[in-house]
């Protein structure tokens, strides 16, 4: 019995001995990669033209840390396709598609490249590539589109239009029209609305009754955006550009803010199980920055960082959604710090920075409104020392202000106020430098990215691919059709309304440009995606769908 005894203790001896070996061993062993967590959401925001120092300058106005600073990922180049400063046009196309491209190229490849590494493709230009937002649609996923600028400025169009140039807003507004993107919410009412109307189409179309008959409920006021429950939604809020937020509050109070816009959206979009993409702009620093208006830089620089906010906190409470955040390019080569600075930078107070702007209580298009056209030297002298806290105006100053034409006060006053604080500029121009980038939540990206990257890193969050969803949203239509055994003709018979012809037999189909519809033999069909056509080379694109649809009704 005690050599049984004996042999148990043995033998449990060397089970300890075992496992206490095993323990040890598994810690040097290599551990099974776990899947990283992918988000079911994405939301991007950016606001245009801001730099460190509109960062910097903001943050000791506001006295406390901004909300986007706690999220300091790392950097981005802005650089474009041919440039080392980027126009916002090809800089959205970047962070939207993927691709780097030209000057006022929206959603379409480069016709030429300067900068290194820079991939060009003769036979590909101009062609129109898929933004995140359109691969998102495909995915079941719901969208918006946020801006404080006209919704159909180059940042918020690089997501939703494919043209070569920026400013054919009323091209841009029937492709935003036809994406069927759930919410979109900022300015540029009167691209929506014919001239007959109010508005500065020469189409005669009157896009608000186009959405209005795609279940869209249409609202212009605060009151309407934050009572409104539908899961559709566009919101225009000016007839152009809304306000800078300084502005808003005091002139025009019916324009929501850019947090309550985005807190909607996200409120909206969030009920859709299969997630969300959201991009949401704070437009005006850069306009701002252009101006060399600080004031307006702060006032918007503080309204995009509490969207940043309202995103992240949805962010940290849901838990499945990645928020991207960063400028597209800097502007004005703002300072803290000036030529009046020189000899005494060392010693310069806190004071000498935020007490002149802490006096000003518009921005110097705000002051342009006040001033309701009377440029007397008395009335300028009231509104400046009421409003933008200047008392004591040089005759120099009184005489810009009065040459200053229309819609560009702010570029007068600007100058005035940074001279009186601490504050610099070097341009009324872009700037190239690298950029905060900032990003919380599931594949949220570590050091310095090119601006490229945001798409990617934003599709792959979705679960989306770029390249696939643009071979199936633009095929060139001569050649997929050609190959069914159809003609395809461009008429323009409308200027205004030119359409792609169809035939093959007595099968007729035609694809209204900047629309997803086809009309095959009088019957109307909306399509996945849009009927792109790219002037500069006479060519159409179509979705495959188009194509599809066209061959079963032979």
């Amino acid at each position: 019995m005690k050599e049984v005894f004996a042999l148990n203790k043995l033998f449990g001896r060397h089970l300890v001995i075992l496992l206490l070996l095993v323990t040890v061993a598994a810690q040097f062993l290599p551990t099974p990669a776990l899947a990283a967590p992918k988000p079911k959401n994405v939301i991007v925001l950016m606001v245009d033209g801001s730099g460190a120092t509109h960062t910097t300058v903001s943050r000791w106005y506001k006295g406390k840390p901004l909300a986007m600073e706690e999220i300091v990922v790392g950097s981005v180049r802005t650089y474009s396709a041919e440039s080392l400063i980027t126009d916002s046009a090809p800089a959205s196309t970047a962070f939207a598609t993927g691709n780097k491209s030209n000057s006022k190229f929206i959603g379409v490849l480069p016709v030429r490249a300067g900068m290194p590494d820079v991939a060009f493709a003769e036979e590909l230009k101009y062609q129109p590539v898929a933004s995140v937002l359109e691969g998102a649609k495909l995915a079941g996923k719901s969208t918006g589109l946020i801006a404080t600028s006209n919704i159909q400025h180059a940042s918020p169009a690089g997501y939703s239009s494919h043209n070569h140039n920026r400013g054919d807003y009323n091209d841009i507004a029937e492709q935003q029209v036809n994406l069927n993107i759930d919410v979109v919410f900022g300015g540029g009412k009167q691209y929506l609305l014919p001239k007959s109307q109010g508005g500065v189409r020469t189409d005669g179309e009157n896009l608000i009754e186009v959405l209005k008959s795609r279940g869209y409920d249409f609202v212009e006021t605060r009151e309407q955006l934050l009572a409104v429950k539908n899961k559709k939604v566009w919101g225009m809020f000016a007839e152009d550009a809304m306000a800078y937020d300084f502005d808003r509050v005091q002139l025009q109070p019916q324009e929501p803010s850019l947090a309550e816009m985005t807190q909607k959206a996200i409120d909206i979009l969030a009920k859709n199980d299969k997630g969300f993409f959201l991009f949401v702009e704070g437009s005006k620093v850069d306009w701002a920055s252009h101006a060399n208006d600080p004031v307006g830089v702060i006032s918007d620089v503080l309204a995009f960082d509490d969207a940043v906010k309202t995103a992240l906190d949805f962010a940290k409470k849901d838990g499945n959604t990645l928020v991207l955040a960063f400028s597209d390019h800097g502007n004005g080569g703002m300072s803290l710090g000036n030529k009046s600075t020189d000899k005494n930078y060392d010693t310069l107070p806190y004071s000498a920075l935020v007490s002149p702007l802490r006096k000003a209580m518009l921005t110097g298009e705000g002051i342009e409104k006040m001033l309701a056209g009377n440029r007397s030297e008395a009335n300028i002298r009231d509104i400046m020392e009421k409003y933008f806290g200047i008392a004591d105006l040089t005759t120099d100053e009184i005489t810009t202000m009065q040459k200053a034409k229309k819609g560009e006060m702010n570029y007068a006053v600007g100058p005035m106020i940074s001279k009186r604080s601490v504050i610099g500029w070097t341009t009324n121009g872009h700037t190239g430098e690298d950029l905060f980038m900032y990003g919380f939540g599931p594949g949220a990206p570590k050091g310095t990215i090119e601006n490229t990257d945001i798409a990617k890193i934003s599709a792959k969050g979705l679960g989306v691919e770029l390249a696939s969803t643009t071979k199936r949203l633009f095929v060139e239509a001569d050649k997929a059709f050609a190959a069914i055994g159809a003609k395809t003709e461009i008429d323009q018979s409308n200027k205004e309304n030119p359409r792609l012809v169809v035939t093959k037999g007595n099968v007729r189909a035609e694809l209204p440009f900047s629309t997803n519809t086809i009309i095959i033999d009088q019957r109307t069909k909306q399509m996945e995606g849009l009927t792109i056509f790219t002037a500069k080379l006479g060519k159409v694109y179509v979705p495959m769908q188009a194509v599809e649809l066209v061959k079963a009704a032979l």
